[in-house]
């Protein structure tokens, strides 16, 4: 007996694209017989990642018997000592893309709906899609989020708006009044996921930072990542700041161990080496000097 086992997904997941990840070095080498090949196409860290990192890792082999912390306290915590937030107040992920399905899971229930913008990161509609929302794309401005638009895209049974700042792919950004002047319009029991990937590598000294809001907008979170001026992306870990009530519902959907012990020790060991995110900074700017 014969079943149809699409037909049995959630309608969501039916119709879902899964995300198409950059094609790997070796499987390029394999296809093409070519050995020095530069891949561009992740926004990976051609610095690779802090030595402290990397002492980090090599000292929790002798503990790769043992589960991970669950709980993630010594990332935490040095995620606190830098950044000034509550240990309650911070979500760890499986890369920030766990952090924007956690978001989903959690607050977005079938046929409710999220916001979102045209040329954004491609992950904001499948995580959407994923658990049987509905998105809204709003038209980009000058290949960069409108806001204005965004805000008054917003319905009665939004639930999510996604945002990255600086946006992924198209690297445009906005700055402090014209994000306030959204945040006015936002209703209260509308989150907001500001984005900030790439925070690490802005100069520009109008560009706001999110951490700088979240104790002013209970409805706000914003999300970071160690695989891009960190150079971890390999290990997968990211994390998340918002309000006490927002961390607490994110960590009830959160799968136990998410972060595995390499990843929570390496991301611990690089948030105290500022020199190497300070070159991965200027390297970056360089290149787009030259370009």
């Amino acid at each position: 007996m014969s079943c149809d086992f699409i037909a049995l997904a959630n309608q969501g997941v039916q119709k879902l694209s899964p995300y198409q990840t950059g094609k790997p070095i070796d499987e390029l080498k394999r296809e093409l017989g070519l050995d020095d090949i530069i891949k561009l196409a992740s926004n990976e860290n051609p610095l690779g990642c802090s030595p402290l990192a990397i002492a980090a890792i090599q000292a929790e082999l002798k503990q790769v018997s043992l589960y991970p912390d669950g709980n993630g306290f010594n990332l935490k915590q040095a995620i606190q000592q830098k950044f000034g937030f509550e240990l309650n107040c911070i979500t760890l992920g499986n890369g920030s893309n766990d952090i924007l399905e956690l978001v989903a899971r959690a607050y977005i229930a079938q046929g409710e709906s999220a916001v979102y913008s045209q040329h954004a990161f491609a992950v904001y509609p499948l995580a959407v899609q994923a658990v049987g929302g509905v998105g809204i794309e709003v038209p980009a401005k000058n290949f960069g989020h409108d806001l204005e638009a965004m805000a008054a895209a917003i319905q009665a049974n939004s639930k999510v708006v996604f945002i990255a700042n600086p946006n992924n792919p198209t690297g445009t950004w906005f700055e402090r009044h014209e994000f306030e002047q959204f945040m006015a319009q936002v209703p209260a029991h509308v989150l907001v996921v500001l984005d900030e990937a790439y925070v690490e590598y802005v100069t520009d000294a109008g560009f706001i930072n999110g951490f700088d809001y979240v104790k002013q907008y209970a409805n706000l979170i914003v999300s970071r990542t160690f695989s891009k001026a960190y150079g971890l992306a390999s290990l997968r870990v990211g994390y998340a700041i918002a309000s006490a009530d927002v961390t607490n519902i994110l960590n009830r959907v959160r799968q136990p161990f998410n972060v595995n012990s390499f990843a929570l020790a390496a991301a611990t060991a690089a948030l105290q080496d500022e020199s190497f995110v300070k070159q991965s900074r200027e390297l970056n700017s360089a290149g787009m000097a030259q370009l």
